[in-house]
């Protein structure tokens, strides 16, 4: 029997709004992948990003196109040389991981991680606003062991102030969204480093990000927009010292654990993150955050609403995925 491919959009309401440099959203627009093979059904989702050119319907499309290999039988490698990476590939290729496992009657983890698969701690983001708005963010969160915290404006360090006054215990990481300059990234690394901070991430824009190579960095700079694949690691040694690594960027949980495994050669410490999205698309992130240094998976935390079945979180703990939910 042929494989069916199937595509959805959902939206799901965000508690509030979420702010980043570039801007807010109230609601996580999201794209579900259905694939079925008999009474079997794999799922998989992913959340279009308009910084790389994706809209839903983009995403939708690429998806589409991708029926009648399918159908025929492609499988998750044949998606790295079919598609590009991406939201689309993504969504396939979580599927394809959700459908294997139903088929098989064995947990996608066996196939993805080393070891039988435990909660991690995930960040808890504290989104863009006036420094006194943050610092209530963070004192609200304060019970939780790491924090990360959207900056990227021209006056942060009043912000990195405030919210280490409000969460004195928490690790933080600062994420600017490439919205820091050559201007000030000097002084807000001192501040950032004054302030106890473990973590960086992606300061300046992607492709304008050179400084990075000949200044000091007091607290580890970490690269997301400037990563997507394996094939971006040699340029970033030394500019930074980790990457994050999301399933959108990669296109899906098969490309991102071979990212991960050179990434670990060349040396880099290792982030994995998401964008806002609910528990299906965190689910297969979980198993890629094993062996992670740092895990923001909080997506469905910012939710006003999520999936049902839902992964567990307790506290900023986050357990791996049940089977009913994906894998």
């Amino acid at each position: 029997m042929s494989r069916e491919l199937s595509v959805e959009f959902e939206r799901f309401p965000i508690a509030g709004k979420f702010t980043i440099s570039r801007g807010s959203k109230t609601e996580a627009e999201v794209v579900t992948c259905i694939i079925r093979d008999g009474d079997c059904l794999g799922r998989g989702e992913c959340v279009p990003y308009g910084r790389y050119d994706e809209t839903l319907e983009s995403v939708r499309e690429e998806i589409e196109a991708r029926r009648q290999d399918v159908a025929e039988g492609a499988g998750r490698e044949d998606l790295l040389s079919l598609m590009k990476p991406g939201a689309a590939r993504n969504a396939i290729d979580c599927a394809l991981w959700d459908l294997e496992a139903k088929l098989e009657n064995a947990p996608a983890h066996l196939k993805a991680c080393s070891t039988a698969p435990r909660p991690v701690t995930t960040a808890m983001t504290i989104s863009l606003d006036t420094p006194d708005e943050m610092a209530a963010q963070a004192r609200a969160n304060a019970f939780r062991p790491l924090l990360k915290v959207k900056v990227g404006t021209d006056n942060d360090i009043a912000r990195i102030h405030a919210i280490r006054a409000a969460a004195p215990n928490s690790r933080i990481i600062l994420d600017a969204n490439e919205g820091w300059t050559e201007a000030n990234i000097h002084d807000n690394l001192v501040a950032a480093a004054e302030f106890r901070i473990s973590l960086i991430e992606q300061p300046l824009p992607a492709g304008k990000d050179g400084i990075l190579r000949e200044i000091p960095h007091p607290v580890p700079v970490c690269a997301d927009e400037s990563i997507h694949t394996g094939d971006d690691l040699d340029k970033l040694a030394g500019l930074y010292d980790a990457i994050n690594i999301k399933l959108d960027k990669t296109g899906g949980l098969t490309a991102a654990l071979q990212l991960r495994e050179r990434a670990r050669e060349l040396g880099f410490g290792i982030m994995v993150g998401c964008m806002v999205g609910t528990s299906l698309a965190m689910a297969p992130a979980v198993l890629l955050a094993q062996e992670a240094d740092y895990v923001d998976l909080d997506g469905p935390l910012l939710l006003a609403r999520d999936r049902h079945p839902a992964l567990r979180y307790r506290g900023s703990l986050v357990s791996p995925p049940s089977s009913a939910l994906w894998g």
